[in-house]
């Protein structure tokens, strides 16, 4: 993630940050694709490198540093930022996706996602708009793009039939509690696609236990029913994860208990495990007892976060044997939870394209100086013991969203879903 420059860093702050880094990388990260993984080449490179990182005297450059050190452990989820920071992609700053395309003019950055009720979607951006220039600077591909918590950016866009307009787009100052810097994305919307068909999009499970989303999209599913859905399409692009609130959407894909898979640390690899005898969540808490006694046994009894997660058993509904899950490149962590369950049950038919790989249980740890470093500390795999991070999982029905469409304002990837849930 880009950076905000802090001028308070010293170079005893960035000593002791050194310091931490090399503690804890080697005892709480995993990279489920390298369960074994040496960390001694890695604490090796550190070490040589600590010197000229102590000297460097532009906190920017110290942050960039130091994630590119953290790119080379060759896993997701993980970053070093301060906990201030202000700038930020696309999708956590302004709830959309970008992806580069052709033009006459070379590549550039199009809006492919946005999401309702956004940052993005409220200023009036629609899917297939070129980004041209932001705050009077030119922008092309492969120029990074980010946003400023609590300011304003005077963008310029343009189509490919050349229309170009200013938009003046404002982004708040508020990020999510308890996450990596981000502005939540409204977490649901859903309307009636055609009779008799709902739709329900969910672009992120706030809250680190969900009880909010889960009574949402309750109401959700309740409002559908009450309007004779028989047919669903479930809309997870651009999903950048979340909370255990994934766990209701889980279990709305079907009638009873079912085991969706597990996460495991490296201490619980280390000391072996069968997935059966895991810690059980197969509810969200709906009471404020229940809420206290979920955190007395994760925060005191159960520390590790190895864990099997199984659906709630909510019943049959009217939709079941015929929903059709939207993803794409854009989906992420939680949301592809979601996708390979419904896959690997046969719950579900997969319209769009693969989904990003990155499927890891992330941690916040706090570092001197106000900084944060995040790390994955669980692996995630399927109940058939299946791991898709750096893997992605890949639809039943492949369907891309080409550029000119996009822009001429077709979803070809709705369209085929229609289809698909249409005849199911």
């Amino acid at each position: 993630m880009p950076h905000t420059s802090n001028p308070d860093l010293t170079r005893q702050d960035r000593t002791r940050i050194l310091r931490v880094l090399k503690r804890l990388v080697p005892e709480r990260h995993i990279n489920v694709n390298n369960l074994n993984q040496d960390y001694s080449e890695w604490i090796a490179l550190l070490d040589a490198r600590t010197p000229s990182l102590i000297a460097i005297t532009e906190a920017g450059l110290f942050e960039t540093e130091v994630n590119y050190l953290l790119a080379l452990l060759g896993s997701s989820h993980t970053a070093f930022f301060h906990q201030r920071r202000q700038s930020m992609p696309s999708p956590y700053s302004i709830n959309a996706t970008l992806t580069a395309v052709e033009t006459s003019t070379g590549r550039r950055w199009m809006f492919a996602d946005v999401i309702d009720g956004g940052v993005a979607h409220s200023a009036g951006i629609r899917p297939g708009e070129l980004l041209v220039a932001m705050d009077g600077r030119q922008i092309t591909v492969p120029d990074p793009v980010t946003f400023k918590m609590g300011s304003r950016h005077e963008l310029e866009l343009t189509t490919f039939s050349g229309n170009r307009r200013q938009l003046l787009l404002e982004v708040p100052d508020r990020t999510a509690k308890g996450r990596p810097p981000l502005i939540e994305p409204p977490a649901i919307s859903h309307r009636l696609a055609a009779p008799g068909i709902g739709l329900i999009r969910v672009a992120y499970f706030p809250g680190a236990v969900g009880q909010t989303f889960a009574r949402e999209l309750s109401r959700v599913v309740s409002d559908l029913k009450d309007r004779d859905v028989k047919r669903l399409i479930l809309d997870l692009r651009a999903n950048i994860g979340g909370g255990l609130g994934v766990l209701r959407l889980l279990s709305y894909l079907c009638p009873g208990k079912k085991e969706v898979g597990y996460s495991l640390t490296r201490q619980r690899l280390r000391k072996g495990y069968a997935k059966e005898k895991l810690p059980r969540i197969d509810k969200i808490p709906t009471t404020k007892a229940q809420l206290i006694k979920m955190a007395i046994r994760f925060r005191v009894f159960q520390r590790d976060r190895s864990l099997l997660l199984a659906t709630e058993g909510l019943g049959s509904q009217p939709f079941h044997g015929r929903i059709v899950v939207l993803v794409n490149e854009h989906t992420h962590s939680a949301a592809e939870m979601v996708a390979s369950f419904a896959r690997a049950n046969m719950l579900a038919m997969l319209v769009g394209t693969k989904t990003a790989g990155e499927v890891l249980g992330g941690a916040n740890f706090k570092l001197p100086a106000g900084y944060v470093l995040r790390l994955p500390v669980a692996g995630w795999y399927t109940w058939e013991g299946e791991c898709i991070e750096g893997k992605g999982v890949d639809p039943d029905v492949a369907a891309e969203n080409s550029p000119e469409k996009l822009a001429a304002g077709v979803d070809d990837q709705f369209d085929r879903a229609l289809s698909v849930v249409q005849r199911l």
